[in-house]
């Protein structure tokens, strides 16, 4: 009877499985089950692939945001592992292969070449997405054994060397995503690949020349490379291409008129490069071109009139060129341009120069002595222009991070601002306490020390052996948490550490065991800021009558800055940040800080065991709309306290924009006098953006900040021309 009752526990879960469970039509070979454990290992067992045992059904397992597997009979027909490790333009210092392996790698022991010989045993691939993974080594050549595939996406690790051509083999790939990493050199024919429509070599050291493309490109990103050369005149052959975006290059010469009337192009930047010359004026656009942004070039004249005039359907960046016709306090002089672009001529015009030299050369030879030393002093003069050219080549416009890359490349068509590299916080280095020096910091816990009860934590003031003020969370885990679930949320925690911030200095976790199951707690050390909230001066007439239009706008950008790294700077991105003007600190600086930020624990809660706060079905975006309130309360300077309030002063608002009424009753009379109204107006219109009804049509976060500081240069150059304020 005791074996039978045995038998019946062993066998009825099966049953019931069995029963419940939908049949899989097809089972996963052995071998490439075996594949997968392999990966598993040689990954070195990031967070997404932890869970796997001898009992996991790879076909059915359920997508989640760091892991996809597609299986297709016996075989596996895509495999995505997005994983949490740093890329390099998330680095605090520029990256060098010299340092790898680091602590943002896989270990020593990680092998590139052994990877790949295991993976390209699924030679069933057509996608393949490995993202924020650590791996580094050079790019392997054997990647072409995946014949099948369509998609491949290594953003965000660290392989370094050139691209094998071997690539351009993958007759079927239709997107080439190789961003954020460290590859150099110059890229292989890609044209062979004749149903390549996404490409994205962004965020590397590739340089020499753009090779030929496929004509079936629709996306091309190549931003943040060291190409030099003039932009390739086989670019105006793509016929489909929507986006192009070349910023942050060494593209010199001119840009070609048709470039703006591409039958499909949507989204165009040319930014930071060193185009020079002239654009045609009787240049065309395509009617549905959204974005044009051609600044921080050596562009002279006036602009053609289809990007020269305001749009409301076309956003077009110019500044900082030579141009006429605009705002000359955003433009370099003429002279500046022409000499610049004397010092990077295009290679095509050194070739034309060689006719010149041999001609020369012929007179020294007929014309004897006084030849032979004018040829002399021309040598000296062309080694002279040749190191002034490599040293303007040497110069490097400003290197900066963005936002992590999505699976599949680059959104269209938003601008993407690089996070700032900040100075250094003045903050002590980041530390784990002992539960011992926790209760000594808050008096052990003294009642008197208690700030604030909120529904993640408890928050205790306390006081450093240096006499520095902290703030201590304390953080109740769930019970039955892995240890290495908890090493994750750990690892995390140091990256909450910027300037716009209140930053976290350390933590400490301690395990009570006085109980049937024993539960964990994370102590969390913040730093402390003594000076208010935004909230506090904007309801204090003193502070709030100190603080003009500059400094507010320096708050909200500060502000943008938070939100950017929490949403870019952080994985995963921390959303649903309670972005109120209560939580928005300012040191004695007035540089503003955000507190609490939501940071990812494992809590305990009644129903499901985790933290997992309401969210909107776009919880990025509900972070942008609460932005967009702050804006309106900084502008207005008072604090709002209904949603019906905000659909009130939103609406007045747009139509003081839209029907040219002044506004002069609704802004703040604390700033009159200290703003440039096209910065003032910038801004409003940005609040609009944000507070928009559908989540769907708020501007990401690099698209707010691009504009607030767009705002703040119009502001500077208002400020420095000695305007006084006038009343709108």
């Amino acid at each position: 009877m005791k074996n039978s009752w045995v038998s019946f526990c062993f066998w009825f879960p099966i049953f019931v499985l069995a029963v419940l469970v939908p049949v899989s039509t097809g089972q996963l070979s052995p071998s490439e089950s075996r594949i997968l454990f392999q990966i598993q290992k040689l990954l070195e067992y990031p967070v997404a692939l932890q869970q796997w045992s001898n009992w996991t059904n790879f076909c059915y397992l359920p997508p989640t945001s760091s892991l996809r597997i597609v299986c297709s009979g016996t075989h596996i027909t895509e495999l995505t592992v997005i994983g949490n490790k740093t890329s390099p333009s998330k680095t605090p210092k520029s990256v060098s292969v010299s340092s790898i392996p680091s602590q943002q790698t896989l270990s020593n022991s990680f092998s590139i070449d052994s990877f790949f010989t295991v993976l390209t045993k699924l030679s069933n691939l057509k996608v393949l997405s490995l993202v924020s993974l650590g791996l580094w080594g050079p790019f392997p050549s054997k990647i072409n054994r995946l014949s099948s595939l369509e998609v491949l996406n290594i953003s965000s690790n660290f392989i370094y060397g050139g691209i094998p051509a071997t690539i351009s083999k993958l007759q079927s790939l239709k997107s080439l995503v190789l961003a954020d990493n460290l590859l150099n050199g110059s890229v292989p024919d890609l044209k062979g690949l004749a149903v390549l429509e996404e490409l994205n070599l962004g965020q590397n050291q590739l340089s020499q020349k753009v090779p030929p493309l496929s004509g079936t490109l629709v996306i091309v990103v190549l931003r943040k490379n060291l190409f030099r050369s003039e932009i390739p005149s086989r670019i105006m052959e793509l016929n489909k291409l929507q986006l192009l975006d070349i910023s942050y290059n060494k593209f010199l010469g001119p840009i070609h008129s048709s470039l703006f009337s591409l039958p499909a192009i949507l989204y165009l930047n040319l930014a930071y490069n060193q185009l020079s010359g002239a654009l045609s004026v009787n240049t065309t656009c395509n009617r549905n071109l959204k974005f044009v942004d051609v600044s921080h070039n050596l562009l002279i004249g006036k602009l053609p009139s289809c990007i020269g005039s305001t749009s409301s359907n076309r956003t077009v960046n110019s500044s900082w060129n030579c141009l006429t016709g605009g705002n000359s306090k955003l433009q370099h002089s003429l002279s500046y341009c022409r000499k610049e672009a004397m010092a990077v001529k295009p290679p095509g015009d050194l070739q034309k120069q060689k006719p010149g030299i041999k001609l020369g050369l012929m007179l020294a030879v007929i014309g004897g002595v006084v030849v032979v030393s004018g040829v002399v002093l021309l040598l000296v003069f062309a080694i002279i222009r040749n190191r002034r050219r490599r040293r303007f080549g040497e110069m490097k416009y400003e290197k900066s991070t963005v936002h992590k890359q999505s699976v599949r490349g680059s959104p269209l068509p938003n601008r993407r601002v690089p996070q700032t590299r900040l100075p250094a916080l003045g903050l002590p280095p980041y530390r784990v306490f002992a539960v011992e020096e926790i209760e000594e910091i808050t008096r052990n816990f003294d009642p008197s020390n208690l700030a604030a009860q909120g529904s993640q934590a408890q928050i205790y003031k306390g006081w450093l052996t240096d006499g520095s003020v902290v703030l201590i969370k304390c953080f109740k885990l769930r019970q039955k948490l892995a240890p290495q679930a908890l090493a994750r949320h750990m690892e995390e925690l140091p990256n909450l550490r910027h300037r716009h911030l209140v930053s976290v200095l350390g933590h400490c976790t301690v395990t009570y065991q006085d109980q049937l199951n024993p539960a964990s707690t994370v102590f969390v050390v913040n730093e402390f800021i003594s000076n208010g909230s935004l909230k506090d001066c904007l309801t204090d007439w003193k502070r709030k009558d100190a603080l003009k239009w500059p400094q507010r706008m320096g708050i909200t950008i500060g502000i943008a800055r938070g939100i950017q790294h929490l949403h870019t700077g952080m994985a995963p991105a921390i959303f649903d940040n309670n972005i109120t003007i209560d939580n928005i600190l300012l040191d004695e600086t007035l540089t503003a800080k955000i507190s609490n930020y939501n940071v990812l624990m494992p809590l305990k809660d009644a129903e499901s065991g985790l933290n997992v706060p309401k969210r909107s079905g776009n919880p990025e975006k509900e972070d942008i709309f609460q932005f967009g309130a702050i804006l309106l309360q900084v502008i207005t300077g008072r604090p709002i306290t209904s949603t019906s309030e905000l659909d009130d002063l939103k609406s007045e608002f747009e139509g003081g924009l839209a029907e040219g009424l002044k506004l002069r009753g609704v802004i703040d009379p604390s700033i009159q006098g200290s703003f440039a109204f096209d910065s003032l107006k910038t801004t409003i219109q940005i609040a609009i953006n944000c507070l928009n009804k559908d989540p769907n049509k708020r501007p990401s976060i690099e698209d707010v900040l691009w504009n607030l500081q767009y705002s703040m240069q119009v502001q500077e150059g208002w400020t420095s021309s000695g305007n006084l304020g006038a009343f709108i």
